[in-house]
C-alpha cells in the first residue's frame, strides 16, 4: 500500500489548529507541548459553544472540558490533566476557570493569546529562507 501523500490528498483530514505564537513568541516557549495541544483542543470547542451562543452576562463565550473528557482526548491521566490545566492557567494566564457550585462542571474561559503582534506570515515565509541559507553555509 503505498502511504505517500499526492496532491491535495492531505485535505482529507480535519486538523486542530495550534497557534504558530505558542512554539515561536516568548511568552510560550516555556509551556509543555502538552498545553500547547490541548490550548488547541479548546480552541475547537470554542467554535462550537460560539455556536450554542455559551456566553456570560458580560459576553464572554466559555467551554466545558471535563478533566475525564481531557484524560480521553490526551491519552493521559487525571494528576496530567489536572496539572496541564493549572499549568494554562496560573503559568501561561491561557485560560481561566469559574466553578459553577455542586456536581456542575467548571466553565473555562480560553484567552487570547498575548503577543506583540498578530502573526500572519505563511509558511513560505522567512523561515524557510533562513533554513535554506543555513543549508547553503553547511554545504559550502
Amino acid at each position: 500500500m503505498d502511504r505517500y501523500y499526492y496532491g491535495e490528498q492531505i485535505n482529507n483530514f480535519i486538523f486542530y489548529r495550534v497557534p504558530k505564537a505558542l512554539f515561536s513568541d516568548e511568552n510560550y516557549k516555556s509551556l509543555s507541548t502538552d498545553a500547547k495541544v490541548l490550548y488547541g483542543l479548546m480552541l475547537d470547542r470554542m467554535v462550537l459553544s460560539t455556536r450554542n451562543e455559551w456566553k456570560d452576562k458580560n459576553g464572554r463565550v466559555y467551554i466545558y472540558y471535563p478533566v475525564d473528557e481531557i484524560m480521553d482526548e490526551m491519552g493521559c491521566c487525571k494528576q496530567k490533566a489536572v496539572n496541564l490545566l493549572d499549568e494554562m492557567e496560573k503559568t501561561a494566564d491561557l485560560i481561566e476557570r469559574k466553578k459553577q457550585g455542586m456536581g456542575k462542571p467548571n466553565r473555562i474561559y480560553v484567552k487570547r493569546l498575548d503577543v506583540a503582534a498578530p502573526q500572519f506570515e505563511n509558511d513560505t515565509s522567512g523561515s524557510a529562507k533562513m533554513t535554506l541559507d543555513k543549508y547553503e553555509k553547511w554545504t559550502s
